[in-house]
């Protein structure tokens, strides 16, 4: 190889490695904003009867077929206007080290408020699975509305 084949290809390993480096540094910036985008609640497990709802009442078409869903206490509820709205979800901590490290997506079919929601949220036991070891305890969340 001559040294001007030697210089392209010094150049093409330059150029690739910093085309890396920028979209590991663009992907970073996408996890911290969207990180920086969540709100921090906290959210407990809730058991059947799941119906009637006060989204829909006693249609089970509106439970999803992963069972991922939850009701939300007033501050989310917004008069109803939650109904159907999908959150992501991860827990950050809470009582015992409970958190797996998974995420999930739920959507809203229910309202929970007063003492029987002492919680952001209240999720399915089958969703609350997935982000806690345990399902008595109330765990610390981050979420944002997707």
């Amino acid at each position: 190889m001559n040294t001007r084949e030697q210089i392209r290809v010094k150049q093409n390993k330059m150029q690739t490695s910093f085309i890396k480096i920028s979209l590991l540094v663009c992907l970073c910036c996408d996890v911290i904003i969207l990180r920086a985008l969540a709100d921090i609640g906290t959210v407990k497990a809730y058991p059947s009867p799941y119906l009637p709802t006060r989204c829909r009442g006693s249609d089970e078409n509106q439970i999803p077929s992963d069972g991922y869903f939850a009701a939300v206490s007033e501050g989310l509820w917004d008069n109803g206007g939650a109904c159907g709205r999908k959150y992501r979800i991860r827990c950050i901590s809470g009582p015992s080290h409970p958190c797996k490290g998974e995420d999930i997506v739920v959507v809203v079919v229910d309202h929970c408020r007063g003492t029987s929601c002492p919680a952001t949220m209240a999720l399915s036991i089958k969703a609350f699975k997935v982000l806690s070891r345990f399902t008595n305890v109330q765990i610390n969340v981050e979420y944002m509305q997707v």
